[in-house]
């Protein structure tokens, strides 16, 4: 029984409410952290660099748009579409907010 009380007195971690559920899926921190590094990456570079498919990658890229993290500007470069995406502040915010939370976890853990 002693050891009930024990598991009563654990609380939740601090920072994993501040998580962001978006930025869970590994493409879309990946995005938004290469993003910071640089004005602009094209979806090309994003792809190679994520080492993802299109598909995927459009979907992921799709939903940091919705959420307003990244803008997405198309041009045409020698002739052919060309997707460049970059970080918004809200995106920015929303990062830094979610690294901080994920600090705060790495430090509480008992390992």
């Amino acid at each position: 029984m002693a050891n009930d009380r024990a598991q009563e007195t654990i609380q939740p971690p601090p920072g994993l409410e501040q998580l962001d559920p978006l930025l869970q899926h590994r493409s879309r921190l990946g995005a938004l952290v290469l993003l910071t590094s640089t004005e602009a990456l094209t979806f090309t570079r994003l792809k190679v660099l994520l080492e993802e498919t299109d598909g995927n990658l459009g979907a992921q890229l799709r939903k940091l748009e919705d959420a307003g993290y990244v803008a997405v500007k198309k041009a045409f470069v020698d002739r052919k579409p060309t997707s460049w995406y970059s970080l918004t502040p809200a995106g920015q915010k929303a990062l830094k907010i979610h690294l901080k939370a994920i600090e705060g976890l790495i430090r509480s853990a008992n390992v």
